[in-house]
């Protein structure tokens, strides 16, 4: 298996990039969830930083939550583990960006949601599946509306649709889309032009400052859409059925209840 979170440091310390790893899809397990925090939580107090990324490891970003951890008794760890790390990832005092490649799916999306820019290659998809397992997403619930409007976030919300980068370049989510090999590169030359040049106390402030109206509109969304998730949908008859049903690999069986 391979690291959990590597931190690799560019640019003299000024672009710190965050690469989840911890095997195929690059799952967001608990541990992964915890260790992106923890890696997040050191660097918060670096000076000098003046952009953090998110990757994926191995051509992909993330696929997601990790299915087997997605019990009514497990969801009441692991939810709010992954929304502090969202949080987290909000209040960061540098500018932050999602570098997406390959397939950025359920909590693996609302991580990138989290981030100020998202920046994809040309065959990166992008999508909230959990509908299809009897769930929905509570920090994309919080965070996509915000992002591209009300309509188009319902809709992928509640279809469970994947997209392509260019259908949420042209929904104004994504800066930019790259060739599949030059996602890196595209990055590197966008913080050369773009960035680089400023003070890093600067960024930190101006940054905080950018994020005030998402953030007092995101953050009570998102604790009220986690309160339902855990108190309401993880009682219900049908949230365990879809787990239940991906996991033995058949149609799940709704009962509407």
């Amino acid at each position: 298996m391979s690291a959990l979170v590597e931190v690799i440091s560019s640019r003299d310390g000024a672009w710190c990039r965050l690469v989840l790893g911890g095997g195929r899809g690059n799952l967001l397990s608990l541990d992964l969830v915890r260790a992106c925090g923890e890696k997040l939580h050191q660097l918060e107090s670096e000076r000098g930083i003046k952009w953090l990324t998110i990757e994926g490891a191995g051509g992909e970003f993330s696929y997601g939550a990790r299915v087997q951890e997605h019990t009514p008794e497990m969801m009441q760890t692991v939810l709010p583990e992954t929304h502090r790390l969202i949080k987290r990832i909000l209040a960061f005092p540098s500018p932050t960006a999602a570098l997406v490649e390959g397939r950025c799916l359920g909590g693996g999306f609302e991580v990138a949601l989290a981030c100020d820019d998202i920046i994809a290659t040309d065959g990166a998809v992008f999508g909230v599946p959990e509908i299809r397992l009897g769930a929905f997403p509570p920090a994309a619930a919080a965070l996509l509306p915000l992002r591209v409007g009300a309509s188009r976030a319902t809709r992928a919300i509640v279809t469970g649709q994947t997209q392509s980068a260019g259908y949420w370049h042209d929904a104004g989510l994504l800066s930019m889309v790259a060739p599949q090999a030059r996602l890196i590169d595209a990055a590197g030359a966008w913080f050369d032009t773009q960035l680089a040049r400023h003070s890093a106390v600067a960024l930190a402030h101006a940054v905080a400052a950018a994020r005030l109206t998402l953030r007092a509109q995101a953050e009570p969304a998102l604790d009220r859409a986690e309160r339902d998730y855990l108190s309401g949908l993880m009682k219900t008859h049908d949230a365990v059925e879809g787990v239940k049903a991906f996991l033995d690999k058949r149609a799940p069986q709704w009962k509407d209840e």
